[in-house]
C-alpha cells in the first residue's frame, strides 16, 4: 500500500540515538552507529522522531510500504525486555570511569521517575547510558562526582529526567552545575515527570 512513511538520510545522521529514543513502537535501531528504519510495518507515520533530531536527518516520504501494525507492536512491548545495558546505575556506585561512557548518551534521572512513568524504559533508558539518584535520601552531593564523568568521557548527550516535585530540583541542579564546570558543550534536555505520571510540558 502507498502510505506516508519516516525517511532517514544516513549522510545526515550523527549517530545520537534521539530518534530511536522517541520512536515509541521500536521501528528505528541504531545499526553501527546510524538511526535505521528496522521495521517498517512499527512506524506509524505520526513522526514523533522527526523534531528529536537535531540534524535534520529524518523526513517523510509517501511510498510502498507494509501496512503500520499496531498488534505486532503491542505485543512486542509486552514481551520485550528492559532497556538497560549497563550496571550499576546508582550514581554513588557508578565508576567515574567506564567503557560505557565513551560516546554514550547519558541519562541522569530521578529515582522515581522510572516508578510514575509507565513507559520510562522505552522513552528514556533505550540507547542511554543510565545513573540514577535521590538528592533527599542520598547524603553528599552529585555534581563532584558528574563533573569528573562528563569531564573524563566522551559524552555525546545529556537527558535529565526529574519529577515535578521540588526535592528533585537537586538532581537537576547537581547535573546542570557539572556540565557547566566540565566546560564541555553538550546538547541537553530537562524532562519533568507529574506525579500523575504524564510529561509536564
Amino acid at each position: 500500500m502507498i502510505r506516508k512513511i519516516i525517511k532517514i538520510d544516513a549522510k545526515k545522521c550523527n549517530g545520537c540515538g534521539a530518534c530511536a529514543t522517541a520512536c515509541h513502537e521500536g521501528a528505528i535501531q541504531m545499526i553501527d552507529g546510524i538511526a535505521t528504519l528496522t521495521r517498517e510495518d512499527y512506524c506509524d507515520g505520526l513522526g514523533d522522531c522527526l523534531p528529536a533530531c537535531p540534524t535534520n536527518a529524518i523526513s517523510f516520504e509517501e511510498r510502498e510500504a507494509p501496512a503500520y501494525n499496531e498488534e505486532a507492536v503491542r505485543k512486542a512491548k509486552m514481551h520485550k525486555g528492559g532497556e538497560l545495558s549497563q550496571w550499576p546505575v546508582q550514581i554513588k556506585l557508578v565508576p567515574v570511569n567506564a567503557p560505557y561512557f565513551e560516546g554514550a548518551n547519558l541519562l541522569i534521572a530521578a529515582d522515581c521517575t522510572a516508578y510514575a512513568y509507565g513507559d520510562f524504559h522505552s522513552r528514556f533508558i533505550r540507547n542511554r547510558i543510565t545513573l540514577i539518584g535521590c538528592p533527599k535520601l542520598d547524603e553528599g552531593d552529585y555534581a563532584e562526582k558528574l563533573t569528573q564523568i562528563i569531564t573524563n568521557n566522551n559524552i555525546k548527550s545529556l537527558t535529565i529526567v526529574r519529577m515535578e516535585v521540588p526535592c528533585c530540583g537537586g538532581i537537576e541542579n547537581a547535573a546542570r552545575r557539572a556540565l557547566k564546570a566540565s566546560g564541555k558543550f553538550i546538547p541537553w534536555q530537562v524532562v519533568t515527570v507529574k506525579t500523575d505520571g504524564q510529561i509536564m510540558e
